[in-house]
């Protein structure tokens, strides 16, 4: 499904790593773990350092829980992606140790991240890489919202998913083999772009 948005990702993640020097940039700077949609799946979506320089800018704005900044950046991509807790909570963590954010408890065992003078100075160093990465994400976010099939697509699937479920004639094999050559065959048309 995001086979084009993968390459496009896969051609601006080599531009961010030349730019970011390649390589990893401590612990969970490259922000691998996610999940697109809710459907779950993955894939890598930041380059390397990204997501903590995302973090970074977010927390500038204003302090932030651990799982209010993976809220707010599956907004930033208009809900198709959120990184797991799994890459935010050590990205924070690293940003904590390296003296940019500070964290302190708040509402039980929950951390409020707050930016430090060292983040803030960094972010005003590091402003064109910030918006370059802003830029990437709004290209990203724009380019799975065009992978998501229009209404009247969505409509015409649940009405199959209906009429399946609905089937009401048994699944006899001469019937099973129907309707299997039909959705195979319109699976196939779909992929070439045929039209009738």
């Amino acid at each position: 499904m995001f086979r084009d948005c993968n390459h496009e990702r896969s051609m601006m993640y080599a531009m961010a790593r030349g730019r970011h020097g390649g390589g990893p940039e401590g612990p969970g700077g490259g922000g691998f773990g996610g999940r697109f949609g809710r459907r779950g799946g993955g894939g890598r979506v930041f380059a390397s350092g990204d997501l903590r320089l995302v973090l970074l800018a977010l927390v500038a704005e204003r302090p932030r829980h651990g799982y209010e900044l993976i809220k707010d950046i599956e907004e930033l991509f208009g809900g198709a992606y959120a990184p797991s807790p799994g890459s935010v909570y050590p990205s924070l963590t690293f940003l904590e140790e390296i003296g940019q954010v500070t964290a302190a408890a708040s509402d039980g065992a929950k951390k409020l991240y707050t930016i430090t003078e060292e983040g803030l100075a960094y972010l005003a160093e590091n402003k064109d890489l910030v918006d370059a990465v802003r830029t990437r994400m709004g290209m990203v976010a724009r380019s799975m919202a065009g992978q998501k099939p229009p209404e009247a697509i969505i409509h015409a699937m649940n009405t199959l998913r209906t009429a399946l479920h609905l089937h009401g004639h048994g699944w006899p094999t001469e019937e099973v083999e129907r309707i299997r050559k039909i959705l195979e065959q319109a699976a196939l048309d779909i992929e070439a772009g045929k039209t009738k």
